[in-house]
């Protein structure tokens, strides 16, 4: 990886923490540096998704373990669909959790600890129909940027390599999407981008690029 582009995505990772810090619009755990950070309206972006068709139709969806995404994991479950989520920083693997396991207990369920308490740690799971990850940044082309340790690419290309194309969503704020975020040619794309107040399908040429 050229030095250039680390440092160029560390200053964006650094702009979007403090905008996002300075704003008010971070939200628990806090500080969000060093985070996939939790923002204001995660909810809101949560039900936003759940209304795409690709959602709709999802019988399993992997989510990202972090705390933005936990509605979307709540929404998952309640919605009757097969959950696949990362362990923190795959430690574990992947965890799979069964609606039906956890019907009442929703909530509890989509946070790490209760993941770990009524799913399964699986080496093998059905394959998600849509994938869910966080992002520090994002912009129109689909360029992701998560928090520098590379665990969303990591994944992302587990899930491709063993399924196939799998469309990826990430819920963010709408201050989260930029015009541009540095990238290179192994970095993984998205292909919807949700925020409170919009859904963004990138071009699927941007996509290829």
């Amino acid at each position: 990886m050229s030095k250039n582009i680390v440092e160029e995505k560390q200053r964006l990772r650094e702009k979007i923490w403090r905008e996002m810090e300075k704003a008010g619009i971070a939200a628990f755990p806090l500080p969000c540096w060093g985070r996939i950070p939790n923002f204001v309206g995660a909810e809101e972006a949560a039900e936003k998704l759940r209304q795409l068709d690709e959602w709709k139709k999802a019988k399993v969806v992997f989510v990202n373990p972090d705390s933005p995404q936990r509605k979307v994991r709540e929404n998952a479950l309640k919605d009757g669909k097969i959950l696949i989520m990362a362990s923190p920083r795959l430690q574990k693997g992947f965890i799979l959790i069964e609606p039906t396991k956890v019907r009442g207990k929703e909530h509890l369920a989509s946070t790490i600890k209760g993941a770990f308490k009524y799913g399964v740690i699986a080496q093998d799971f059905p394959k998600p129909d849509l994938i869910v990850e966080g992002s520090v940044a994002v912009d129109l082309e689909g360029h992701r940027l998560g928090k520098g340790h590379g665990y969303g690419d990591t994944e992302i290309e587990i899930l491709k390599k063993k399924f196939g194309e799998i469309p990826v969503a990430t819920t963010v704020h709408d201050v989260q999407v930029v015009e541009k975020v540095p990238f290179e040619a192994k970095d993984e794309k998205v292909s919807i981008i949700v925020t409170p107040t919009r859904v963004i399908r990138v071009n699927p040429r941007s996509q290829k690029n």
